[in-house]
């Protein structure tokens, strides 16, 4: 790893209390170049094998589980909703697998009864019930609104068509074939990264978020994988076309497909994550985040507008710029809520990106 990238890292573990970081990154089909530093928020030291749960980047692996079934005619992208959850209030005309995927399908941005429902015991099948009484909150296709809801709607979908538990077909489709060691709702047999800055007034009980067993064994498939750095790249990458992968299959996606995952799905559409994360055009792919003009954002200022891939809330992300050709994941035990994510981990990609760091 270029000294330079390692000294930005420790700089920003510095200024932003980030106990410890993991940071791949691989140019092409290069060997992947790596940096681990520091501890979890409990004093377990950073290595390649830490287990981290990494929020959103879930959500690839529940785009990815969708795509393969569209790959093999399961599933097309523009099936309606009620195709698959005629039970679903949201199940309306124009509301399809694609909207759903690139969020303009007119949910709103999580359960309307999100804090409710948390303050107790719940599995993964009553909250997905939940979420299939979530209603429209606005028009398809009117505005991009980052959320959950319909990546739980999209979960639902694929055990109707697998006629698997998500998790189940989560391994079957996604982990297995790409050998990701990966969970979501069971528990791991080996610790998994103590996160610090968890702020939630269940901090310290038994349903802390992030770091409680209850939360791991939620399975949600919008924030509950849980995987190492190598699992958080190997995800994004599944995306990049034409790429020769070791140990993962050619044919995972088709060529085709992985193209269109990768393009901008929203047109000129407004939105984003809300709040200074809304954007005037936000671009969005099948299941990734797309750079295009977002400012600000937790990808580096120098990296091309196709960039694609997905932040975390707990402290990650994982990015591949196709212009460059050049992955990364950095993953980081102290959640992003002191904006460490945005500023310090886009000063560490933005190294990253300059020709001199190879």
């Amino acid at each position: 790893m270029p000294s330079e990238i390692e000294t930005i890292a420790r700089e920003t573990m510095q200024k932003f209390e980030v106990p410890g970081l993991a940071i791949l990154y691989q140019r092409g089909d290069a060997e992947i170049q790596s940096l681990f530093l520091g501890t979890d928020a409990v004093g377990n030291p950073v290595t390649r094998d830490s287990l981290f749960i990494v929020a959103s980047i879930t959500k690839l692996a529940t785009a990815l589980s969708v795509l393969r079934l569209v790959d093999a005619n399961q599933i097309a992208l523009d099936d309606e909703l009620e195709k698959f959850l005629p039970d679903a209030r949201a199940a309306q005309h124009s509301v399809t697998v694609r909207t759903l995927l690139c969020h303009i399908s007119g949910l709103p941005m999580d359960l309307p009864n999100e804090h409710e429902l948390y303050g107790v015991a719940k599995s993964w099948d009553e909250i997905q019930n939940e979420c299939l009484n979530v209603e429209l909150e606005r028009a398809p296709r009117t505005r991009v609104v980052y959320g959950n809801v319909g990546y739980g709607l999209l979960a639902r979908i694929v055990e109707r068509v697998t006629q698997k538990t998500f998790l189940d077909a989560l391994r079957a489709l996604v982990l297995q074939p790409l050998n990701i060691e990966g969970y979501l709702g069971d528990e791991p047999s080996r610790a998994v990264m103590t996160l610090a800055d968890v702020r939630s007034r269940h901090v310290g009980t038994d349903i802390e978020p992030y770091n409680s067993r209850y939360y791991r064994a939620l399975g949600l498939p919008w924030s509950g994988l849980i995987t190492n750095a190598d699992g958080a790249l190997k995800l994004v990458r599944a995306f990049v076309r034409f790429a020769r992968r070791n140990n993962e299959p050619r044919d995972f996606l088709s060529d085709a497909l992985r193209h269109e995952a990768t393009q901008n799905q929203t047109d000129s559409l407004p939105g984003g994550y809300g709040g200074r994360f809304d954007y005037p055009v936000a671009w969005w792919g099948l299941g990734v985040d797309l750079r295009g003009d977002k400012k600000p954002h937790w990808t580096p200022t120098n990296a091309s507008p196709y960039t694609f891939g997905h932040a975390g809330a707990s402290g990650c992300v994982a990015w591949h710029d196709p212009e460059k050709n050049i992955s990364w994941a950095i993953l980081g035990t102290r959640t992003a809520d002191n904006a460490w994510l945005v500023r310090g981990a886009a000063k560490i990609g933005t190294a990253m990106l300059e020709p001199e760091s190879f």
